[in-house]
């Protein structure tokens, strides 16, 4: 049975796994920027560190963040993918990106991981006060659309963004 997680160091050999089925250091909703080092174990530590640290609304984060929180998909202590949900949106991620974002490792996908994951972290947007959010997703990622509106995504526009072409949807809470 799957869970979600606070990321942790421990998992740090089975998120390098991901990383190589993904081709590259990022991975859709783990909140990896370009200064994070995940090469080592020092720079993997620093970079959980501060994804439990962007969580805390009390706390001051970089001009160009949001409050984040972020959650590891597991699965018998095998990362499967991550999920994040974005506290409050700037004007970049009402643009592009929104609330929630999510992704899936290649080796786990199509057995509803995200849907699941989605589920959950709408839960938890509940229970914050958020009355919507807004999740987006490239235009060509038809199993992406379907998640969101198998969760009750209604689809705003597809629009150019900083991300590319993306679909744009609001789920009420």
């Amino acid at each position: 049975m799957p869970e979600l997680i606070e990321p942790t160091v421990d998992l740090r050999d089975s998120w390098l796994e991901s990383s190589r089925e993904w081709g590259t250091e990022h991975q859709d909703g783990t909140g990896v920027g370009e200064a994070d080092d995940l090469t080592t174990v020092e720079g993997f530590v620093a970079w959980t560190e501060r994804l439990r640290e962007q969580s805390d609304d009390s706390r001051p984060i970089a001009p160009d963040r949001v409050h984040a929180t972020y959650w590891w998909i597991v699965e018998d202590g095998n990362y499967l993918g991550a999920i994040t949900l974005r506290h409050a949106l700037n004007a970049k991620l009402l643009e592009g990106g929104g609330h929630i974002g999510y992704g899936i490792r290649p080796s786990a996908r199509r057995r509803g991981l995200a849907s699941w994951a989605l589920g959950q972290v709408l839960d938890v947007a509940r229970e914050r006060g958020m009355d919507r959010v807004l999740i987006t997703c490239d235009e060509d990622n038809t199993a992406s659309a379907k998640t969101i509106e198998r969760n009750g995504g209604e689809l705003e526009d597809i629009r150019e963004t900083w991300l590319g072409t993306a679909r744009r949807y609001w789920i009420k809470l």
